[in-house]
C-alpha cells in the first residue's frame, strides 16, 4: 500500500512534506494514495510504501521476474490469526532466454508482523533484547526449483485428492501439468532439499502437456468443484476444456469454445455451478459458458462492451452472484449475474453495480 503525507508523501529532496509545501521539517498525517482522488503527483515526487499499513510485510527475490505465482494451500487452514506465519508459493519465471527459466515451489516461515521502531532513549540491555528479537524474528525462506523450457505466463495450483498439481502455461504454446508432492516434501525438509537441488530437479518433468492451442496464452482455471477440471484460454481467442481420466491423465476436447474475437485474458469456473464459467477477452467483452452445451454454442450470455478496451481479470464471488472485473481502461466493475438477460450468445447489457474511483 503507498501513502502520503497530508496530501503528498514526498518531495524532490525525498523528505515528506506538507499538503502544500515541501519542507522537510513538516509532515502531515498519513493518507492513503487512492488514484484519481485527490491532487495528482508533483514533479518529482514519488510514492512511498507505509509499512504501518500492514500487520505483516515481507519480501523475497526470486532472480528473474515473475508474472503469476498461486499459493498452495496447506492443512493450517484459512483463519490464521497466531504469528509466526508460514505460506506455500508456486511460481513461474520468465526469464531473459527460454533455457534461463525455472518452476519454483517456495516455502515462507518465521513470518513475523511489522513492529514499531525501538523507542528513543533505551538502555542498553533494552537494545541487547531487542537484538536477540531480531535475530529470533528473521523470515526464512525454502525454495525448490525445477528448470522450465519457456517463459511462463501463468501458474495455478490444484489438489487432485491428496496430490498437488500445477497447471501452467508457457510462451512456447503449451500448457503442462506438474505434480508437486516431492517440491513440497524437500521444502520442508533441509536434508532433502539439498539432495533434491543436486540429483533430481533435471528429472522432474511434466505429467502431462498439451500443444493444441496453437500459439501462447494466459487464462488457466481449475474448477473448485470437480477436482481436476480445467479450462485453458489462449492469445487466438480459443478456450478449451480438459477432462480427468482414469490413470492420472486428461482428455482435452479440441474443440474450442467459439465467441470471443480476440485474445482471452481470463477464465473463471462458478464457484456454485458445476458446469458453469465465465470468460473475459481483450475483445472488451465478458462471456457466460455452460459446458453441457456444444462447444460452438456453449455461450449462454455476454455483455459486449464490459470495459472500454480489453477486459484483463475476472474473479467470481463466492458467496453472491457477482463478477469483478478489471480492464485497460483502469476501472473496477462488480457485475450482478442476475442482470445478464441475454441467451443463446447474444449481446445484453449487464448492469454494473459499483465501479471504483468513478461512479457507473
Amino acid at each position: 500500500m503507498a501513502a502520503r503525507k497530508g496530501r503528498s508523501r514526498t518531495c524532490e529532496t525525498g523528505e515528506p512534506m506538507e499538503a502544500e509545501t515541501c519542507d522537510p521539517g513538516t509532515e502531515g498525517p498519513s493518507q492513503v494514495y487512492l488514484p484519481g482522488r485527490g491532487p495528482p503527483l508533483s514533479e518529482g515526487e514519488e510514492l512511498v510504501m507505509d509499512e504501518e499499513a500492514y500487520v505483516l510485510y515481507h519480501r523475497a527475490q526470486t532472480g528473474a521476474p515473475c508474472l503469476s505465482f498461486d499459493i498452495v494451500r496447506d492443512h493450517l487452514g484459512d483463519n490464521r490469526t497466531e504469528l509466526p506465519l508460514s505460506l506455500y508459493l508456486c511460481a513461474g519465471t520468465q526469464a531473459e532466454s527460454a533455457q534461463s527459466n525455472r518452476l519454483m515451489m517456495l516455502r515462507m516461515h518465521n513470518l513475523h508482523g511489522t513492529r514499531p521502531s525501538p523507542s528513543e532513549g533505551s538502555d542498553d540491555d533494552e537494545e541487547d533484547e531487542d537484538e536477540e528479537d531480531e535475530e529470533e524474528q528473521k523470515p526464512q525462506l525454502e525454495l525448490a526449483m525445477v528448470p522450465h523450457y519457456g517463459g511462463i505466463n501463468r501458474v495455478r495450483v490444484s489438489w487432485l485428492g491428496e496430490e498437488p498439481v500445477a497447471g501452467v502455461w508457457s510462451e512456447k504454446g503449451q500448457v503442462e501439468v506438474f505434480a508437486l508432492r516431492r517440491l513440497l516434501q524437500v521444502v520442508d525438509d533441509p536434508q532433502a532439499l539439498a539432495i533434491f537441488l543436486r540429483d533430481e530437479q533435471a528429472r522432474i518433468k511434466p505429467i502431462f502437456s498439451f500443444a493444441g492451442h496453437m500459439g501462447e496464452g494466459f487464462a488457466l482455471d481449475w474448477s473448485p468443484r470437480v477436482p481436476g477440471r480445467l479450462l485453458t484460454g489462449d492469445c487466438q481467442k480459443n478456450v478449451h476444456l480438459w477432462t480427468p481420466t482414469e490413470g492420472g491423465s486428461w482428455n482435452v476436447d479440441q474443440r474450442p469454445f467459439v465467441g470471443h474475437t480476440r485474445s482471452v485474458e481470463d477464465l473463471q469456473w462458478s464457484p456454485t455451478e458445476d458446469t458453469v464459467f465465465a470468460s473475459c477477452s481483450a475483445d472488451a467483452s465478458i462471456r457466460i459458458w455452460d459446458i453441457r452445451a456444444a462447444p460452438g454454442k456453449a455461450c449462454m450470455l455476454t455483455t459486449a462492451t464490459a470495459h472500454d478496451g480489453d477486459v484483463n481479470v475476472i474473479s467470481w464471488s463466492r458467496r453472491e452472484p457477482f463478477l469483478l472485473s478489471g480492464g485497460d481502461d483502469g476501472a473496477l466493475k462488480v457485475w450482478d449475474l442476475r442482470q445478464f438477460k441475454a441467451r443463446n450468445g447474444a449481446a445484453c447489457s449487464a448492469t454494473c453495480m459499483g465501479r471504483l474511483l468513478s461512479p457507473c
